[in-house]
């Protein structure tokens, strides 16, 4: 089983690289706390995609500390890699979205995959839930979501962007609809770019998802689409969860939603700093971790 983490974010609104922030107990960044908890579920292939600058730093930060015995690959999402045939000539300094960076990691990953954040931390029990969706023989062909609780995904420093699920009375999804301004107003949340009210109680989408290599060939099919409408093409991008729901809706694919047992966190802002750093702290304390992370 196979860990794709996201690293290739700026961290515009956090100030910094988030990726690389000392967040831990001893300056862990919060991606080994999710390598870790995949390593415990019996993860032996972790992928890190990052920006081109970052990967020797990061190949050697984490080859330091992982096991032999597991297989670490570090890749470039760069703007070059584009499909046989597909090229871009004009000015942009960002790739091409998470579906992208998911792509990149093609040539790498042939086997059932989990793709999340780097800058997240989801729970042990969101990977021991995906190790168990891997390994069971009845859902070999179908992707998963691990759903999280909305009102315990919301940021206390500004509104954040979630994907509210809806899902059918089995947990097979229905859909996912992006909303990009949520907040708690007094009793209720509210998206402040659509005016939507929600209890709070809704699963949302936390970019972890449970996907196969047959992903892979979607994602360039739209890439090629991307390219040849050239919309959009000096700010357009690709995101996973919109590749994801075209498979479902083309009946490519059925994703099961498993509602998550655990905590997540997130650092959006800068001020969610301290928050992560006092939960790591505490967890540590609490045993879910050694100290070092690493022996």
């Amino acid at each position: 089983m196979t860990l794709l983490l996201m690293a290739a974010g700026s961290g515009s609104r956090y100030g910094k690289l988030k990726q690389f922030d000392d967040l831990g107990p001893l300056g862990e960044f919060l991606m080994e706390f999710s390598i870790y908890d995949a390593l415990e579920n019996g993860f032996q292939h972790i992928v890190v995609v990052t920006k081109k600058e970052n990967v020797d730093f990061l190949q050697n930060h984490l080859s330091d500390r992982l096991p032999k015995n597991i297989k670490l690959d570090v890749l470039a999402q760069e703007l070059t890699d584009l499909p046989n045939g597909v090229a871009y000539t004009g000015e942009r300094q960002k790739p091409w979205g998470t579906a992208h960076a998911v792509w990149t990691a093609r040539k790498v990953i042939k086997t059932p995959f989990v793709v999340l954040n780097a800058d997240d931390y989801y729970g042990k029990p969101a990977f021991k839930s995906a190790a168990d969706f891997m390994q069971n023989t009845a859902h070999k062909d179908a992707f998963a979501l691990v759903g999280y609780t909305l009102k315990d995904t919301l940021s206390e420093h500004g509104s954040v962007s979630r994907g509210v699920c809806t899902a059918d009375h089995s947990n097979v999804l229905l859909s996912v609809k992006e909303r990009t301004q949520l907040q708690w107003q007094e009793d209720k949340v509210v998206d402040l770019d659509s005016a939507t009210e929600y209890t709070g109680n809704e699963l949302v989408s936390m970019n972890y998802w449970i996907c196969r290599p047959s992903l892979f060939e979607v994602i360039e099919d739209d890439l090629r689409t991307f390219f040849a409408k050239g919309e959009n093409l000096d700010k357009g991008e690709i995101y996973i969860p919109f590749v994801i729901q075209e498979m479902v809706q083309s009946g490519k694919t059925t994703v099961h939603v498993l509602p998550s047992k655990g905590k997540w966190f997130g650092v959006t802002y800068a001020s969610d700093r301290v928050m992560a750093v006092d939960s790591l702290a505490e967890m540590t304390q609490n045993g879910l971790y050694s100290s070092p992370l690493w022996n």
